[in-house]
């Protein structure tokens, strides 16, 4: 359950609704009947620090679904409304990605630090 809740917490931490993403966990891991203190700590992986490191890692995740209209971030290109929605897309679709991704994979790395941890108390 500890595992599945900073799993949980990671993705909350990730997805895009910007605003809701801490209320949204809280509600969800009560309905859920997870570990609310873990799905809270887990969710601040989106502290200011982090924020570029998600955006450009969901933008280039979002390359993966885009195909051909894939963009590469570029600063000098003139913002028009096309390169907003392009650009929109991809984020969006990449952000969706990546934290279904990190999700898994920080819910599975917990599982195994718990499983050590345990044994070593039992050893």
């Amino acid at each position: 359950m500890k595992a599945i809740s900073v799993g949980f917490g990671v993705f909350m931490g990730i997805v895009p609704i910007w605003g809701f993403q801490m209320v949204t966990a809280i509600a969800l891991s009560l309905l859920f009947r997870l570990n609310k203190t873990l799905v809270i700590i887990a969710a601040n992986i989106s502290i200011p620090p982090m924020i570029p490191v998600i955006v450009y890692l969901s933008h280039v995740t979002g390359r993966i679904w885009m195909g051909e209209n894939a963009r590469y971030i570029s600063f000098s290109d003139e913002i028009t409304l096309d390169f907003i929605h392009d650009n929109a897309v991809q984020y969006f679709s990449g952000a969706i990605t990546l934290s279904v991704i990190a999700g898994i994979v920080f819910g599975i790395v917990t599982y195994i630090v718990l499983k050590i941890f345990k044994k070593r108390q039992h050893a």
